[in-house]
């Protein structure tokens, strides 16, 4: 059957998430045809992923009724007809609720379909000379047929009514043996690795997606990002995303030449090895910033204002983010004073408040808690919502206040006096002190952008409440 020409190119959402049939203009006269069978812009403008291929593959099939699969793969496919026509059958072999759907079609040279990973895909070729095309996003060896999920092609929960009877067709012994669907073990979806899962946003993280099997979590001991080996060792085709919850944030030490280059070597070298992994294997990373990335002069904070790093500390942070800005799929989210679970200011004020001591607190530094089980949230609202890839601010809301208040607010909840606590400014309260790394003293950053994606993190002060009372139920 000849192909249709000057179809215009277009896509066809089925049954299946994920998978789309497209439409493939054919150019034609006298003498053959001719066709763009992939063309990246163009795909790309239509909503295919830009999934990266490096390996065309091509399987030429003699006969009519020879039936190949159903196999599914651990990477994404572009599936084409060069020459001939098949009937094509695919099933959802992933976890989750579509797992057992089906969807066929018959193509021909001017129709082609996007399989992502995990969906089993067969043909029953219905001309003779039929060569079936594939563009995969990873390259085949003999060792990755250890991550093929298998269906039989008989299978009667499918149930494929496939135009040339199966005891009529040419199959292959393998495909006669594969499982029934009751039988079949779902391919687990890739995996989310938070690393610094053992600091203060790492154990938020811990606990905002407890139980969920699509997250993996390295501390340190299993993930040690100053060490080359550790991007080396890992399979990153596991994953889909890096949250990197990792940082060097001693700020007076690293102003120390021990620190210094403790600091460019996590927050900075290892950024840009995430960012170069991130690169060459299609993930989307998340970069935990800093409001000290600026020199802490504007009023408040927009995404877009370069950054004037004073310190060793936040330059460190404002190169990884630079390293991180390179990748396709990136969230930088930039947050100030994160309070979470571990050493942090309120645990130190309510301390103080318990022994009755008085303390001195810095009154010219001004902006918002972070608290860590809402920038996990966030974070988590990023990822699984598709919000646009960038940089993103990420604090409470509330009014920007200083530390002193702060301090005022600890020593009032805990029933202390909020008047024992004396403001200074940073100036006064450094005086005489060593190794002390300059600080920004205007550290509120906009929330606009994040809240256009549909996110409003809780207001500071009530966080501080529920923080403050656990602490409580926990002495």
């Amino acid at each position: 059957m000849a192909p249709e020409f000057s179809k215009p190119l277009a896509a066809r959402p089925t049954s299946i998430p994920g998978v789309v049939l497209y439409d493939l203009p054919i150019h034609g006269d006298n003498r053959g045809w001719f066709k763009e069978n992939w063309q990246r812009s163009k795909m790309s403008a239509l909503g295919l992923p830009d999934f990266g291929p490096v390996q065309n593959n091509i399987s030429f099939n003699e006969k009519a009724g020879t039936t190949r699969g159903i196999h599914a793969e651990p990477w994404d496919k572009f599936i084409s007809v060069a020459t001939g026509r098949i009937f094509g059958a695919w099933v959802d072999l992933r976890e989750g609720p579509s797992f057992g759907t089906v969807f066929t079609a018959e193509m021909g040279p001017d129709t082609a379909i996007f399989i992502p990973r995990g969906v089993g895909n067969a043909f029953q070729t219905l001309e003779d000379n039929t060569a079936y095309t594939y563009l995969v996003n990873d390259h085949w060896s003999a060792g990755a047929q250890g991550q093929y999920t298998f269906l039989n092609l008989a299978d009667e929960t499918a149930a494929i009514r496939w135009p040339i009877p199966l005891e009529q067709a040419e199959l292959s012994d393998k495909d006669k043996a594969h499982p029934r669907l009751g039988d079949v073990v779902p391919m687990a979806p890739k995996k989310i690795l938070v690393l610094g899962a053992d600091g203060q946003l790492g154990k938020a993280l811990r606990a905002e997606y407890d139980g969920d099997p699509r997250v993996e979590f390295a501390s340190r001991a299993d993930f040690d990002l100053t060490d080359p080996a550790s991007f080396a060792d890992r399979n990153w085709k596991d994953y889909t995303a890096v949250i990197n919850a990792a940082a060097y944030t001693a700020v007076d030490a690293a102003e120390t030449p021990e620190g210094r280059a403790a600091a460019w070597a996590i927050n900075a070298q290892a950024a840009a090895r995430l960012a170069r992994a991130a690169v060459e294997h299609r993930l989307t990373l998340v970069q935990v910033s800093s409001d000290y990335v600026f020199d802490g002069t504007a009023q408040v904070h927009v995404e877009g204002e370069p950054v004037s790093p004073l310190g060793v500390y936040g330059q460190s942070k404002a190169a990884g983010d630079a390293a991180v800005f390179t990748v396709p799929a990136h969230y930088i989210v930039r947050t100030s004073w994160v309070i979470g679970e571990g050493s942090n200011f309120v645990k130190t004020m309510a301390s103080l408040a318990a022994r009755g001591i008085a303390p001195s607190v810095v009154d010219d530094q001004i902006g918002r808690l972070t608290f860590a089980e809402d920038l996990a949230a966030g974070i988590r609202h990023l990822l699984e919502t598709g919000a646009p890839y960038g940089t993103y601010n990420l604090t409470n809301t509330g009014p920007a206040v200083s530390w002193a208040e702060i301090a005022r607010e600890v020593f009032r909840l805990c029933g202390a006096a909020p008047e024992s606590v004396t403001g200074v400014s940073t100036a006064e309260y450094f005086a005489g002190k060593d190794g002390v790394a300059p600080r920004p003293l205007l550290s509120t950053l906009d929330l606009g952008k994040l809240e256009g994606t549909g996110f409003v993190p809780a207001e500071a002060v009530k966080r501080l409440e529920s923080y403050l009372q656990r602490l409580g139920e926990d002495s």
